[in-house]
C-alpha cells in the first residue's frame, strides 16, 4: 500500500461531496444498508447501525432516507425486490473500474450504468474482466491529527487483534485486515475507546493507472456521473493522480 492513500482520496472525495447534499446522504445509506444487512435492522442490538445511523442524523438526513436504507437490507419494503449487482468496465485511459449496484429495476439500471460509461469514454466489460486486479480487504481509519495517539500502541493493538498492516498517514493510521478479521479488528478497536473514521471491507488495486490530463478529467465526470445514481452503492477504480 505504500505510497497510496486511500484516506487521501477519501478526503478529496468526501470535500468534493460537501456541496452535494444528495451525495453525502447515499453514502449514509450505503452505511446504514451495510450495517443492517450485516447485523440485522435494531439498533439497540446493531452498534454499527447505531453509529451509521447517528452520523446521518449529525448530517440531517431525513428519517425516511434512514428507514429505507435499514429496510433494503432487511427486506422490510413490501412488493419490493432488490438485488445487488456489480458492474466491472475500463473508464478513459484504462482507468479499471468497479461499481457496485444496489437497485429494484436492474434493466433501467444497466442501461443508465452502461451510458454513464460510454458518455465519458468508458466502456462496460464482463464479470471478472477487472476485479481480478483488486484485493479485497478490511480498512480502518483512525485519525490522529493532533498526534494524541501513541503510534507503537496503535500499531501493538492493531496486530494483537488481527490486523495484517497498519500505516500512519495523512494525519492518520490506516489499518488493514483480511476480510474474515474485518469484524473483530473493528470491535476491539472500538472496545479501546478509539474513534473510527472509517471502517469498511473494499477493493484495493494491486496496479495503478496514470491516466493523461483529459483522460483523467473525463475519468472524474464519468465518477461524478456514476456517483450521482442513486442505485450505486461504492465505485472503485485504479487511477492515480493529482489532477
Amino acid at each position: 500500500m505504500a505510497g497510496h492513500s486511500k484516506w487521501n482520496n477519501i478526503k478529496r472525495r468526501k470535500n468534493a461531496q460537501d456541496a452535494k447534499k444528495g451525495k453525502i446522504f447515499m453514502r449514509h445509506a450505503k452505511d446504514i444498508y451495510t450495517a443492517a444487512k450485516e447485523g440485522g435492522g435494531d439498533l439497540e442490538t446493531n452498534a454499527s447501525l447505531r453509529l451509521a445511523v447517528d452520523k446521518a442524523r449529525a448530517d440531517n438526513m431525513p428519517n425516511d432516507n434512514i428507514d429505507r436504507a435499514i429496510k433494503k437490507a432487511t427486506g422490510g419494503l413490501d412488493g419490493v425486490n432488490y438485488e445487488e449487482i456489480t458492474y466491472e468496465g475500463y473508464g478513459p485511459g484504462g482507468v479499471a473500474v468497479i461499481v457496485h449496484i444496489l437497485t429494484d429495476n436492474k434493466n433501467r439500471t444497466a442501461a443508465e450504468i452502461r451510458h454513464a460509461f460510454k458518455k465519458n469514454g468508458g466502456n462496460l466489460g464482463e464479470n471478472g474482466s477487472v476485479s481480478f486486479m483488486f484485493d479485497r480487504k478490511g480498512y480502518i481509519v483512525i485519525e490522529n491529527e493532533d498526534d494524541a495517539i501513541d503510534e507503537e500502541t496503535i500499531t501493538f493493538e492493531a496486530i494483537e487483534a488481527g490486523a495484517e498492516d497498519i500505516a500512519s498517514v495523512d494525519g492518520a493510521f490506516e489499518i488493514y485486515t483480511a476480510p474474515e478479521d474485518f469484524q473483530d479488528v473493528r470491535d476491539y478497536l472500538r472496545d479501546q475507546q478509539y474513534e473510527l473514521a472509517e471502517a469498511e471491507v473494499t477493493m484495493f488495486p494491486q496496479t495503478y493507472a496514470y491516466p493523461a490530463e483529459e483522460d483523467a478529467e473525463k475519468m472524474f465526470q464519468l465518477i461524478d456521473m456514476l456517483e450521482d445514481n442513486e442505485d450505486t452503492q461504492d465505485i472503485h477504480h485504479n487511477m492515480e493522480t493529482t489532477v
